[in-house]
């Protein structure tokens, strides 16, 4: 996915005191939370906060945070441990970087504050996983001042495991360029192998959450269809051997692309984008999806009918059926898929921008410092 700079003011002296150390804690290096905190760590170094990106090595290779202006340390234990040391506020990014963050924070000797976005909150597991997951919720959400939800119900969990104060802060998530031109996505259908048949296109990891299991037998109701639609999914994960399996043995019009860097440019040359997901907070596809004026169908699950409105079709989660009737109906609808098409970009431009998400966060940070002012 892209990523384009936030350019602010740089103050001489931030809020007339010395500037604010802040360090960003990431748990993992998925795209989501990964750009979250690029685009953050842009706005918060040009505002004259000094930012530590505390990430997997992996994710600065892709993100390069040290670009964006921050310092970027490994994830770590102690370097976790030296960098919250010398923090003012420590804001991690998801469950994991919260607990990582809260027990790096124990027992020095000042008073951190701990703010967590919660990017996660998925339908939690039975069992005693779900035992583990419920506990690790609670611990979070009560180790941080501040808990920000990306979606009114990540807010609302997080109330329920007794976060004392927890707010809606949706992510921006860095505005792609203009779509390809019409030949350049012509070049990317070819390359593809869909120059006179529809292009489907999926995009995130191979994992159970995402729903792919569901999408293919979708895919295989869609071999009725004349021509017959190419699916394409972008993305790399533990299932994609069985997902590999599935396609072959049963003749399914599917290609795994793998990781790719040009998930836009695909996106760009899409009929249709689709969103399978058991459950999704503020999803990437989706937010791309609308702002390229591509056509999309979700399921209508966690935050996504929050975020796109009446700019998708919504489909029940777990329903192949349901899932594939909506997909077939807007490939064989070009005047739907471009009605579609302009809601999604109007429906964009009701969404935060990047200035506005590093305003918000850094006027939590402001509440928190004057909390802990001696």
């Amino acid at each position: 996915m892209s990523s384009s700079p936030v350019s602010l003011p740089v103050p001489a002296q931030p809020y007339g005191r010395p500037p604010l150390r802040t360090v960003q804690v990431l748990g993992g290096a998925g795209a989501g939370s990964c750009a979250h905190v690029r685009s953050l760590a842009t706005g918060l170094a040009a505002r004259g906060v000094r930012v530590t990106v505390c990430a997997p090595v992996a994710a600065e290779g892709e993100y390069d945070f040290t670009g964006a202006g921050a310092q970027f340390t490994p994830d770590a234990v102690s370097a976790l441990r030296a960098a919250c040391a010398g923090a003012d506020v420590v804001h991690a990014h998801g469950l994991r970087a919260g607990m990582r963050a809260a027990l790096a924070l124990r027992g020095g000797g000042r008073r951190v504050p701990l703010v967590v976005t919660w990017h996660g909150g998925a339908p939690e597991p039975a069992g005693a996983l779900g035992r583990l997951s419920r506990l690790l919720e609670r611990r979070v959400a009560r180790a941080a001042a501040v808990v920000l939800g990306a979606s009114s119900d990540q807010v609302d969990l997080a109330r329920r495991r007794g976060a004392r104060d927890a707010r809606l802060a949706a992510p921006a998530v860095p505005v792609a360029t203009a779509g390809e031109p019409a030949a350049e996505a012509g070049k990317t259908r070819a390359e593809l192998g869909a120059v006179e048949r529809p292009l489907v296109i999926a995009v995130g990891s191979l994992v159970a959450r995402r729903g792919y299991a569901l999408l293919l037998d979708a895919a295989r109701a869609w071999r009725v269809l004349d021509p017959l639609p190419l699916l394409v999914i972008a993305g790399e994960g533990p299932l994609r051997s069985e997902l590999a399996r599935r396609i072959e043995a049963e003749g399914l019009p599917v290609r795994l692309l793998g990781r790719r860097r040009d998930a836009d440019r695909l996106l760009a040359a899409a009929d249709v984008a689709v969103l399978p997901s058991r459950w999704e907070g503020r999803s990437l596809l989706a937010q791309e999806a609308l702002r390229a004026g591509v056509a999309l169908v979700a399921t209508e699950v966690g935050g996504v009918p929050e975020l796109v409105g009446d700019a998708a079709v919504l489909v029940p989660y777990g329903d192949p059926g349901a899932l594939a009737g909506a997909v077939a109906g807007l490939l064989h609808d070009p005047d739907r898929r471009a009605a579609l098409a302009l809601a999604g970009r109007a429906q964009a431009a009701t969404w935060p921008s990047e200035d506005d998400t590093v305003a918000q966060v850094l006027s939590v940070y402001d509440e928190l410092m004057e909390r802990h002012r001696p």
